[in-house]
């Protein structure tokens, strides 16, 4: 596994800096993409200027005792690195671990992934459901009355598609931990950003899980069922107007591998679990 003791030199203030600093104060400019309670996210180069990275962060809590910190944040980041490694060795679609640091400096640490060009699936699917909703207030037509075959076509097609990865990462015995559109991104074929034409949004590319933060490795099929459970809720919530179209996720995983036939009758007992759930408050 890759790593060092230390970080290397245009890392080496990332995990002490503090707001006051600037990226033009380091030796490596960083872009934020994202800063959460758990990890901060950059764009940034590693090794020579011209080849992107994601710079992922987990520093230390101030709060927690020190021991505890340093354990926590060294299993969570080698978790992460471990269920990366694996996941690229088996041929999924996931971001390739380029190096790391369990013990950096100021007790954090860090993990450089391959730079992953393209979208959110969130993005592509919130513009797609903006074009049909547009389509409905001009014609006066209601949800189910607009998607023609061949809106319907794209949509079906992304769906299973994300149905086939999260099988790839199911096969391979990972579980995401936080299977929502957020965390899967569209990454375009041939390098190109294709027009879905007519003012459509284009919904092509090849699906790529991304944030492993949570994961873990498992074959069990209620943990299976879980994450395809997290999966349809996540649908549900933010995207209304595509959540008819869930089962096309379901047949594109149960095409992915053997063991989806057993995780599939499992999600129905989580179903109905979460159900009781809703119901009681």
């Amino acid at each position: 596994m890759p790593g060092t003791n230390h970080p290397p030199p245009p890392f080496s203030r990332i995990l002490t800096t503090t707001t006051s600093e600037t990226d033009s104060e380091l030796s490596t400019p960083l872009t934020p993409i994202y800063q959460g309670a758990e990890a901060h996210l950059y764009k940034t180069t590693f090794l020579d200027p011209t080849t992107h990275v994601a710079l992922k962060i987990r520093p230390s809590k101030p709060y927690r005792h020190p021991i505890l910190d340093r354990r926590l944040t060294r299993a969570r980041i080698l978790q992460e690195a471990r269920c990366l490694q694996k996941l690229v060795k088996e041929g999924v679609s996931v971001p390739a671990l380029l190096g790391m640091d369990w013990e950096g400096a100021g007790g954090g640490s860090w993990l450089v992934m391959e730079w992953v060009e393209g979208g959110v699936v969130r993005a592509a699917l919130d513009q797609w459901e903006a074009h049909i909703k547009g389509i409905e207030r001009r014609e006066n037509k209601e949800l189910g009355q607009v998607v023609n075959l061949e809106e319907e076509k794209k949509v079906r097609g992304l769906m299973k598609r994300i149905g086939t990865a999260v099988g790839g990462l199911h096969k391979a015995g990972v579980i995401h931990g936080d299977l929502t559109t957020s965390n899967l991104m569209l990454r375009p074929v041939g390098g190109s950003v294709q027009d879905g034409g007519e003012g459509s949004p284009s919904l092509e590319g090849e699906v790529v899980m991304i944030d492993f933060g949570l994961a873990s490795q498992s074959s069990a099929d209620e943990d299976r069922a879980v994450d395809l459970y997290v999966l349809e809720r996540a649908f549900g919530s933010s995207h209304p107007r595509t959540e008819r179209f869930f089962d096309e996720v379901l047949v594109g995983y149960k095409e992915s591998h053997r063991g989806a036939v057993s995780a599939l009758k499992r999600l129905e007992d989580v179903r109905m679990r979460g159900r009781k759930r809703s119901m009681i408050g």
